[in-house]
């Protein structure tokens, strides 16, 4: 933009065009189309940058601006310039931002300059005018004066056509407007009116004109008010009125097919309505509130309910008779009668009490779990004398992994009964159990009844897996609403809130599932028949895996036996070094990630021969063990025992390590994360040991002016429970005589002051675990003898376990030779 103070642009003087601006118009001769200033357009003119489309010359056309700069030029031109033109140029970005800001860069050389025949200013400010457009300029400079736009300007003339090719296309172009008319009604009197007053020896005003009437873009516009030939002007402006005169027939095509479309469909749903009409005349057919009154009706002539079941479903029915469907109410009542309604009163699957059918359906789908199995067998067998199954509720106690979703399906399978289950871990709300009263908006009624109606029958198999992880919060106690569920006393006439009427659940065979009894709240397990289900031994899952997990995993990978092969020592290699877990849950995935690798490879191409899977190569898919028997544990030293602990996950084997510290901070220091009982138990061994220590064949002096550090490993483990007792105390007895232990013994125990040993639990899950850790020798509490004797005896079978009262006996079995004279 030229400098403001350059004072060139403020006299009258003739200006020559730059060559490149002249060169631009469409190859027209500068001489030709700039001309000097006429007399009654000055050649010094304000402008007014325009966004949206270029103006015209020879159309009148009114604007409205807001109180502001563009305003405030208007009213100035208005006033202060006697011939009252203003020079509207576009812009060349259709959002250019702030006008005020604008330079001669940002806009188009050939404009319109405009006269203003009228100006009214509103009482809130804005301005409405009336301009009409006068010539074309190109604009040769531009500064700013007072913060407005000025420009120097050259008008430029038409350069006139003729010819008969010009009268055509004029012709067409006047066609087009009147076809255009048909189409778009909204500028119908405006071509009129035009048409009427056209000389039709002005083409070029002709073609600024229709211009206008298309919804052509801003660059094309700009493109045809920069053409000053007449005939190329002409050309451009029929191209454009025949791309409109498509886009208006695409759009009533459009248009008309909607309106095609809308229109049948009215039609069809009045002949709809008519055709019902008709037919509830002749009695053909019925409304639909009247057919599902009837449905209900039927359903209820078909349900044995009893009495208070009946009038209610009877009350519901005369309710929704008075009803409006366009009530909220109605959506509600039929909810209600579907459930109602929909529940198996009465209806009961017959009972297959036979055990021989039972036990084959057991041993078909699970290993090993013989005294679970003989449980299950014998109470299918007390049904079978009763001729009936009394709704019972067994909870399946043990370890995850071990199967005891799966036995509760096969417990359905072999009664003949539905299966359904659903978890109640996490669950807080009561209204699961319960359901929630109908007060509330898409109330519903609770799993129990839920799972009723799914399965269709009223005695089904229902499993309530994880029970001991159900939750309580403020909108109640699932397990207290659990109680009426599972108490035989009660269930006969259970009432769910949604339902708000008693149904019977004294048929249906509850199974719960649980991981630890500790977390199930006293009152539900008394209801509950407790069976536990302990781990599996080396033996057990590898038979699981070659006749279950094996065929499962290469089925899912769609493989064969022929291209995927597990030898015995391959899968005895996973199972010790990747899947020591209690059950095979870990086992399984195992062996489904080198199903996918295999799987993966011959996809790829790169393996096409059978793989063979063996010890050797167990490692290249499935990494580096991870489980590693320590080495330095498996070498016999003094003041090192292998104990047997109780987890939720199964038994396992811990070692307790003791030393001797010289200075005397404490008589003796724990570490270990050993939990509270555990401590007292290793004190108490502490004290029973050094006040006998002559007796056990230790030095006087030795706990004198010195502590003693027994630790657990591993240290990262939280460790509980009093079993460990005899551990410590032969730690102890261990490092102050330097005996060792004999190799492979392990051993579980409380111990007293007095060297009592009292009994412990989970006697099956550590045997489990002495047989995974191959132990040979086991001590167990005299008063768990009974508890040993009911383990299977493959189990037991290679290990010689000792059962001690006292821990004077535990001695003579560690260290049977005599301890060295104590000094």
């Amino acid at each position: 933009m030229a400098n403001e103070n350059d004072s060139s642009i403020l006299h009258p003087e003739i200006v020559e065009a730059p060559r490149e601006a002249a060169d631009d118009h469409r190859g027209t001769p500068a001489a030709e189309t700039l001309v000097l200033a006429a007399k009654e357009l000055p050649d010094r003119i304000h402008l007014l940058p325009t966004p949206s489309k270029p103006v015209f010359p020879g159309l009148v056309f009114p604007i409205m601006v807001p109180q502001g700069p563009v305003g405030d030029l208007l009213k100035a031109v208005a006033a202060e310039v006697p011939e009252r033109v203003v020079g509207f140029v576009l812009t060349r970005q259709e959002e250019p931002g702030d006008l005020e800001k604008l330079e001669q860069a940002d806009l188009y050389l050939v404009g319109t300059a405009a006269r203003i025949l009228r100006l009214q200013e509103t009482p809130d400010g804005s301005v409405q005018a009336l301009l009409r457009g006068e010539r074309r300029f190109h604009l040769l400079k531009a500064v700013r004066r007072d913060g407005r736009l000025v420009g120097q300007v050259a008008y430029v003339e038409d350069v006139a056509g003729a010819g008969d090719a010009v009268r055509a296309m004029a012709q067409a172009i006047v066609a087009s407007l009147r076809e255009l008319i048909k189409h778009n009604p909204l500028f119908s009197e405006e071509i009129k009116s035009f048409l009427v007053r056209t000389d039709w020896g002005e083409p070029g005003r002709l073609a600024d004109f229709a211009t206008q009437m298309t919804s052509a873009t801003r660059e094309e516009a700009q493109d045809v008010l920069e053409c000053l030939d007449v005939r190329r002007r002409l050309e451009k402006v029929l191209f454009l009125l025949r791309k409109e005169l498509d886009l208006n027939q695409l759009k009533e095509k459009i248009t008309h097919q909607i309106e095609e479309k809308i229109t049948a469909q009215q039609r069809e749903f009045f002949l709809r309505e008519q055709l019902k009409a008709i037919k509830q005349e002749l009695g053909l057919e019925k409304d639909e509130k009247t057919e599902e009154i009837e449905r209900y009706e039927a359903r209820l002539a078909e349900l044995t309910l009893g009495e208070e079941a009946r009038t209610r479903i009877r009350e519901e029915i005369d309710r929704l008779k008075v009803l409006s469907p366009q009530s909220p109410e109605y959506s509600v009542s039929r909810t209600y009668l579907d459930w109602l309604t929909g529940l198996p009163w009465g209806k009961y699957s017959e009972d297959v009490l036979d055990v021989a059918r039972g036990r084959g359906i057991l041993d078909r789908d699970h290993y090993g779990l013989e005294d679970v199995k003989k449980r299950i067998l014998e109470f299918i067998g007390v049904a079978k004398l009763r001729g009936r199954v009394e709704g019972s509720i067994l909870c399946l106690i043990g370890p995850p992994g071990v199967g005891k979703t799966s036995l509760g399906r096969a417990v359905a399978e072999a009664l003949g009964r539905q299966f359904y289950r659903f978890s109640l871990g996490g669950m807080r709300d009561e209204a699961e159990i319960k359901g929630h009263r109908r007060t509330y908006i898409g109330a519903l009624p609770g799993k129990v009844i839920q799972a009723i109606k799914t399965v269709g029958t009223a005695n089904p198999v229902i499993m309530l897996d994880e029970i001991d992880k159900v939750g309580a919060s403020y909108q109640g106690d699932p397990a207290s609403a659990l109680l009426e569920v599972l108490d035989p006393e009660q269930n006969c006439s259970f009432r769910d809130h949604y339902l708000d009427v008693p149904f019977d659940l004294s048929k249906v065979l509850f199974i719960a599932t649980a991981n630890l009894p500790d977390t199930i709240p006293g009152p539900l397990l008394d209801r509950m028949e407790v069976i536990r289900l302990s781990g599996y031994i080396v033996e057990e899952k590898l038979a699981i895996a070659e006749r279950h997990l094996v065929p499962r995993v290469l089925e899912r990978a769609a493989l064969n036996p022929e291209l995927l092969h597990f030898t015995t020592p391959a899968l005895r290699a996973i199972i010790e070094g990747y899947a020591r877990e209690a059950g095979v849950r870990n086992l399984e995935k195992a062996l489904s990630s080198v199903a996918r690798k295999v799987a993966a490879g011959r996809a790829e191409g790169i393996v096409s021969d059978p793989v063979v899977v063996t010890p050797a190569n167990v490692a290249e898919y499935l990494g580096k063990p991870v489980f590693l028997d320590d080495p330095l544990m498996k070498r016999r030293r003094a003041g090192v025992v292998m104990g047997l602990a109780w987890t939720p996950f199964g038994g396992s084997t811990l070692y307790v390590e003791a030393i001797r510290v010289p200075r005397r901070e404490h008589p003796i220091k724990l570490t270990g994360q050993l939990g509270e009982v555990m401590a007292e138990s290793t004190h108490i061994a502490y004290s029973m040991v050094t006040a006998g220590a002559e007796s056990f064949g230790i030095a006087k002096d030795f706990f004198q002016d010195a502590t003693v550090h027994l630790h657990v490993p591993a240290g990262a483990t939280p460790k509980d429970g009093p079993s460990a007792g005899i551990t410590m105390a032969t730690a102890l007895i261990s490092l102050a005589s330097n005996r060792k232990v004999p190799a492979g013994m392990a051993m579980t125990g409380e111990l007293t002051l007095t060297g009592r040993v009292l009994p412990v639990g989970g006697i099956k899950e550590k045997i489990i675990a002495a047989r995974r850790s191959k132990v040979r020798t086991v001590i167990l509490p005299k008063a768990n003898e009974r508890d040993f004797a009911e383990i299977p005896e493959a189990v037991r079978r290679g290990l010689t376990v000792h059962f001690v009262e006292d821990f004077r006996e535990v001695c003579e079995l560690v260290f049977p030779s005599p301890a060295p004279a104590a000094r």
